[in-house]
C-alpha cells in the first residue's frame, strides 16, 4: 500500500473454480498473489487495499457462513473469522460487493489489479467503473488501470523467514518422496507406478504435487516437459525423475537421473559427471551480488567443454559457447525463480542487465544433456541419453542454502542407494 500510494486502490480476486469435466472440479488452487496478501483459502473472495482509510485499510468480501452451502462442501470461513483469524480491517458479504465496492473506490485516481487474467473479474472491475460515472453528481472514476505485478512481484522475489521455513518443508517432503520412487524404480515396472509413489508420498504427509511429475525412463528423459508416464522401465535405462512437493502454496523442485538397474553404463556415466560437475560450478555462483545468469553460463561452459572433449561436439569449447552449438545437447536454462509458484515470479533483467542475486531469493539450478533418439551426428551409444540434475538453492547472507540436499546426486552415492533395494 506504501508502494501503491494513498490515492490508489489494490483490488485482488481469489482464483476461481475451474472444473475438470461436467460437474468434477478441479483440486482447487488458490490464486498465488491473493494467497500471498492474505492467506485466505476460499474461492468466491476478492481483496481490497484501501490505503489511508480510517475505516480500515484492507477489506475482504467473501461468502457468508450457510447452513445449507455448508452441509454440501464442508465449513466455510465467513466475515467474522476472515476478521478475526487473517487480520482483515473489515469484511463484507461477496454478494454485496456491487453495492459495497465503488463506493469505496470512488475518488481514487488509480486501480492496481490484474486486468486481463480472468474475464469474469475483468467484466466485474468496468461494471463498478461504470456504475461510478453514473451516480448521481458524478462519482470521481480511476483514470488509469496499473498492473499489479510491478509492485508485488518484486515483494514475492524475496522470502521472508516464514516462507522459507515453508519452502524448506516443501524439500523435505519432495525429498522423501524421490527417495521412496528410487526404491519402486526396477526394471520391468512402469514410469506410472514411480509416479505413484511419489504422490503418495506426499500426500502421506500432507503435501500435494507442485506440478505433474515427470517420470522419464530411457529416451523419453530427452523430451523436456514429457508426463505420459505410462512406458515400461528397462535395464540399461536412466530414469528422469522430475518431481516437487506443494505445501501451504510453496513448491519445490527436484530433478535427478539414475540407472534402473542400479548401475550407470560408461556412456551414462561420462554424460553425467559433466551435468554433476555443471551443476556443482553453476550453484557456485549462487551468491550475493552475482548476476543470474552466471550460473548459466557457469554450467554452459562446463557442458560445452565435457561435449567436446567426448567427441559429441566439434570445434572447442569456445566456439560451441560462441556460436551456441552447445543448445542441440543444452535447450533449456540452468534455473528459475522458486516460490508460490513453480516458476515464480520476478524479473530477471533491471534496465536491460541480468539481475544481481540478494538474500532472500531461491532459485532452482538444473542443468542436464539430452541427446536426442535419432540424432545422427553422434555415435549410436550415445543416442536417447538424457540427464538432468536440479535443486532448489536460496541466496543467504554469505552464500547460499541447498534446500534439496537430502536427494544424493553423487553416482557412487545413488549406485549405493539402489544396490541396498
Amino acid at each position: 500500500m506504501q508502494m501503491a500510494g494513498e490515492d490508489a486502490v489494490v483490488l485482488v480476486a481469489a482464483a476461481p473454480e475451474r472444473m475438470r469435466n461436467a460437474d468434477a472440479a478441479w483440486p482447487y488452487r488458490q490464486d498465488s498473489d491473493f494467497h500471498y496478501l492474505t492467506g485466505f483459502p476460499e474461492p468466491a473472495a476478492v481483496l481490497a487495499l484501501l490505503p489511508g482509510r480510517r475505516h480500515g485499510e484492507a477489506v475482504l468480501f467473501c461468502r457468508e457462513r450457510d447452513a445449507e452451502h455448508e452441509r454440501w462442501h464442508g465449513a466455510s470461513i465467513g466475515t467474522e473469522r476472515a476478521v478475526a483469524e487473517y487480520g482483515m480491517d473489515d469484511a463484507f458479504p461477496v454478494e454485496d460487493i456491487d453495492d459495497i465496492l465503488p463506493g469505496m473506490i470512488e475518488g481514487r485516481a488509480r486501480v492496481y489489479c490484474h486486468f486481463g487474467s480472468e474475464p469474469q473479474f475483468d467484466a466485474q472491475l468496468l461494471g463498478w467503473m461504470r456504475r461510478l460515472r453514473q451516480l448521481r453528481g458524478g462519482g470521481v472514476v480511476p483514470k488509469e488501470f496499473v498492473a499489479l505485478g510491478h509492485l508485488l512481484h518484486d515483494l514475492r522475489l524475496f522470502k521472508s523467514p516464514a516462507e522459507l521455513k515453508l519452502m524448506r518443508a516443501s524439500a523435505a517432503i519432495a525429498a522423501e518422496a524421490h527417495l521412496a520412487a528410487m526404491q519402486v524404480a526396477m526394471p520391468g515396472r512402469h514410469e506410472y507406478e514411480v509416479e505413484a509413489e511419489l504422490l503418495r508420498a506426499m500426500r502421506l504427509r500432507g503435501a500435494v504435487a507442485a506440478f505433474p511429475p515427470i517420470v522419464a525412463a530411457g529416451a523419453n528423459a530427452c523430451t523436456m516437459h514429457y508426463t505420459a508416464n505410462r512406458a515400461r522401465l528397462d535395464a540399461g535405462e536412466l530414469l528422469l525423475i522430475d518431481a516437487g512437493a506443494e505445501v501451504d502454496c510453496y513448491a519445490s523442485d527436484i530433478s535427478r537421473s539414475f540407472p534402473v538397474a542400479g548401475r550407470y553404463s560408461r556412456e551414462q556415466r561420462a554424460l553425467y559427471d559433466i551435468v554433476l560437475t555443471a551443476q556443482l560450478a553453476a550453484i557456485d555462483e549462487v551468491r550475493p551480488g552475482r548476476p543470474f545468469s552466471a550460473a548459466h553460463a557457469a554450467a554452459v561452459q562446463v557442458i560445452a567443454e565435457g561435449l567436446c572433449t567426448l567427441g559429441l561436439l566439434k570445434g572447442g569449447a569456445e566456439v560451441a559457447v560462441a556460436t551456441g552449438s552447445y543448445r542441440h545437447f543444452f535447450p533449456a536454462k540452468t534455473g528459475h525463480w522458486l516460490g508460490l509458484d513453480v516458476h515464480d515470479v520476478g524479473d530477471y533483467r533491471v534496465d536491460g542487465e541480468p539481475r544481481v542475486l540478494e538474500p532472500g531469493m531461491v532459485v532452482t539450478v538444473e542443468p542436464g544433456i539430452y541427446v536426442p533418439l535419432d540424432d545422427r551426428s553422434v555415435p549410436e551409444r550415445w543416442r536417447g541419453i538424457g540427464i538432468r540434475i536440479e535443486d532448489d538453492v536460496a541466496v543467504t547472507r554469505r552464500g547460499c542454502e541447498v534446500l534439496t540436499a537430502a536427494v544424493p546426486k553423487e553416482p557412487e552415492a545413488l549406485e549405493a542407494l539402489l544396490a541396498a533395494r
